[in-house]
């Protein structure tokens, strides 16, 4: 009998230890899954993309055969060190095309060991394009707001329809007056039925500014490209070879607002701004910093329009504010940005401290008027400060001051010899310094020496601040947030670059502009950002290469810290 429990009791034990161990596997393994484009018209497709380190089989796509059609199947296998050990990653993705209308669920997907989270994809009724003459190439435009205010930030989305490949060809975007327009993001395709004809499109995103009152025209874009044969049925018999392919895109025409009277400064149109408390500690103490992080998401701005968010002042507290980051993206047509800022509040005095959150105020473009937002206020309990020399509480090693006259007397006889003291070694290390200048070869022997904060190149001093800034991006790359590392990317030279689009042609090395364009195709379209992130450690490792930077003297007295490749 007591072996037969003995048994069954190792048995039972081994079976935990496994099933942990499969519990601790699944749990280890990275996968996730996203879609390209949450929203979509019926008749159009979205690419579902999954990507995981599980060194696992394929996922597995039956669960999407009850609500789309499943085709596009590609692969692509990476490896990567990360923390000193090998990892493999695998990108798997399909093209997802709804059979309904509605608010369709994609369903969780094994992928070996481990499963995805269920996606949300909402698919609106077949958009009617006025394009139905069957033309093997068209081009929509669509605004988000047909009647903007000055200076807000409009969404311009562009889409090229075309029925055949296309061998090569170009999509130019002329800019309107009177406004700027910056594209956002990458390249989106996806491909959409009209008419019974299968088009590819291909979709670009802009953010347009309007800088004065009035009408405003957007130039319709152009096509020119050739296409590998028309699609149709005689062009398959008869083998026809490459056609030019042209298209012209409609104008847009806005009539944008002036700002209202009476609007808040600095002026801020957008469709809404929430505010929140992250970390809000209820509990202090004087003397000590409590951390509050805010988080604000502003919907219809990017982060170069946002004022300063800072915490009102408070009278029995100082208060200390790093700098804010950022993380943009385009939903619903436009940009939206969300701010996080951390601050640390330092109390004078005990008691209770009222901490008013920052106030915010826009312009509501929705309901045309004037909105204030902010966190709630937060109730800080101060508790007294530790006990201190100065305070009159007696602490080791400090003399009470009810101690006895004579030994006041001995402990304020004893500052002015160690003031002596101090000041004769003061004394002496002042001429040692000045025997050993008189020691140094005469200046022709040292010709080739470069003088103190003085460029080998005869330039100008070398800029501390930006080997400052190229050490906190190689930082923010090892484990910073996407906002960090942006942050730290238009930080690399002073005066900071409004955004990665204009960093990109100040730099003078052709991979870290490649490294770049991989960071922002990783961003905007969910792709691989940890691929991205590496790319970036590889090309800035050896610092930023600018446009019209000298290059270093043969002669100069230490040679450069990264060599010239």
């Amino acid at each position: 009998m007591r072996t037969n429990v003995s048994t069954r009791w190792r048995t039972g034990l081994c079976a935990t230890v496994m099933v942990l161990w499969c519990i601790a596997g699944v749990a280890q393994a990275q996968t996730r899954a996203w879609l390209d484009r949450d929203r979509v018209a019926f008749g159009e497709t979205t690419t579902l993309n999954v990507e995981t380190d599980d060194a696992g089989d394929a996922p597995d796509w039956a669960p999407l055969a009850q609500d789309f059609d499943v085709s596009g199947h590609t692969s692509r296998r990476q490896v990567e060190i990360s923390n000193g050990q090998r990892v493999t990653r695998s990108l798997y993705g399909v093209a997802l095309k709804p059979r309904r209308e509605g608010v369709l669920t994609v369903p969780p997907l094994q992928v070996g060991s481990a499963r995805t989270q269920a996606l949300s994809l909402s698919v609106a009724p077949a958009v009617v394009s006025a394009a139905r003459d069957g033309a093997p190439a068209f081009i929509e435009a669509d605004v988000d707001v047909q009647s903007p205010y000055v200076q807000q930030s409009i969404g311009y989305v562009l889409r090229l329809f075309y029925a055949t490949p296309l061998v090569s060809g170009s999509l130019d975007q002329p800019a309107p007056q009177g406004a700027s327009m910056q594209r956002v993001g990458n390249d989106v395709q996806y491909s959409r039925d009209i008419g019974g004809r299968r088009y590819s499109v291909v979709e670009r995103r802009y953010q347009l500014v309007p800088e004065r009152s009035g009408t405003l025209t957007i130039p319709g874009a152009r096509f020119e490209g050739r296409g590998a044969g028309g699609g149709g049925f005689f062009d398959d018999v008869f083998n026809r070879g490459p056609r030019d392919l042209s298209a012209n895109g409609p104008p847009s025409v806005l009539e944008v607002r002036a700002m209202p009277t009476g609007a808040p400064q600095p002026w801020l149109p957008l469709y809404g701004v929430q505010a929140r408390w992250l970390e809000a500690p209820n509990e202090g103490r004087v003397g000590e910093a409590s951390t509050f992080v805010l988080e604000a998401v502003f919907d219809g701005a990017v982060g170069t329009q946002l004022p300063g968010v800072e915490l009102p002042a408070l009278p029995d507290a100082q208060v200390f504010a790093e700098p804010p980051q950022y993380d943009e993206s385009f939903e619903d047509g436009r940009p939206r940005v969300r701010l996080t800022r951390r601050y640390a509040v330092v109390p004078r005095s005990g008691g209770a401290l009222q901490i008013q959150g920052p106030r915010i105020g826009w312009w509501d473009v929705r309901a045309g008027t004037a909105r204030v937002s902010g966190p709630p206020a937060v109730s800080l309990a101060v508790a007294p400060g530790a006990a201190r020399a100065d305070d009159g509480v007696a602490t080791p090693g400090q003399i009470d001051v009810a101690a006895p006259s004579a030994v006041r007397d001995r402990s304020s006889a004893l500052w002015p010899a160690v003031s002596a003291l101090l000041a004769a070694l003061w004394l002496a290390t002042a001429l040692l310094a000045w025997r050993l200048r008189r020691q140094r070869p005469a200046p022709s022997a040292a010709r080739h020496a470069v003088p103190p904060h003085e460029d080998p190149a005869g330039g100008k001093p070398p800029d501390v601040n930006a080997n400052q800034a190229h050490r906190r991006l190689m930082q923010v790359l090892q484990t910073g947030e996407p906002g960090e590392v942006e942050s730290a990317l238009r930080s690399l030279r002073s005066p900071v670059f409004a955004d990665l689009d204009a960093l990109q042609p100040a730099l003078d090395d052709a991979a870290q502009r490649e490294a770049l364009v991989l960071w922002q195709r990783a961003r905007w379209t969910g792709g691989d950002l940890a691929g991205a992130r590496q790319a970036l450690r590889t090309a800035f490792r050896p610092g930023p290469r600018w446009h019209g930077a000298p290059a270093p003297r043969a002669d100069a007295a230490l040679p450069p810290l990264y060599p010239q490749r």
